[in-house]
């Protein structure tokens, strides 16, 4: 179930183009670093993947893929509910019992060491607590497709490693995972690299 990109380009209003061209291939259980100085489109062509937006040209290909999840570089969440709640909600909606769920949901709290917040508020959550829930819940949902943006942007050095060893673990779930990332971690955990600078045409970016 891959995800391809037949020369695919964009451009805003008519100015130089983010990306020009771009032919690629995303495969299951592959983990990419999607990199590139600000500018070069990455958040952009997360957008054109899941659908939001539309390329200027070209298209892009989701062959066998039914639940795309994205994580944004901004956690959202419901103020009032806890952190496991966020987690088990996904898989409730699979139709798993609630006792199930919660201990199903714990299990993906663990994978990124926030079982401790399990019943706080996501309120009362740091920014790179909330980061991390939001990948957690994103496992949770059992994605064929997962988009991630800027996953450590919030996250300590020690946490964004930790972070980082977690998403590298994912290619064994068969999960095409695709990460806009500046951090060299993620980069280097990840499977395979695609840098958006090969594919501009604006001399700022290059």
């Amino acid at each position: 179930m891959p995800v391809i990109l037949d020369n695919l380009s964009h451009t805003f209003n008519g100015n130089d183009f983010l990306f020009n061209n771009l032919v690629t291939e995303f495969n299951a259980g592959e983990t990419y670093a999607l990199i590139g100085p600000s500018g070069s489109g990455k958040s952009t062509l997360l957008s054109i993947i899941s659908g939001m937006l539309k390329p200027t040209s070209g298209k892009v290909e989701l062959q066998g893929i039914s639940n795309i999840h994205w994580v944004f570089q901004n956690p959202h969440g419901v103020t009032k509910r806890t952190v496991l709640d966020h987690v088990a909600l996904p898989i409730l909606a699979r139709g798993e019992p609630a006792n199930s769920a919660e201990k199903i949901a714990l299990e993906y709290l663990q994978m990124f060491h926030l079982e401790y917040a399990a019943f706080s508020e996501f309120r009362s959550i740091s920014g790179g607590e909330a980061q991390r829930l939001m990948l957690a819940r994103a496992l949770a949902s059992k994605p064929d497709l997962l988009l991630v943006d800027e996953p450590t942007a919030s996250l300590d050095t020690k946490t964004a490693l930790e972070v980082s060893n977690v998403l590298m673990n994912l290619k064994s779930t068969g999960t095409i995972v695709i990460i806009a990332t500046h951090d060299e971690k993620v980069k280097n955990a990840c499977s395979k690299i695609t840098d958006l600078t090969s594919f501009s045409s604006s001399p700022e970016i290059i």
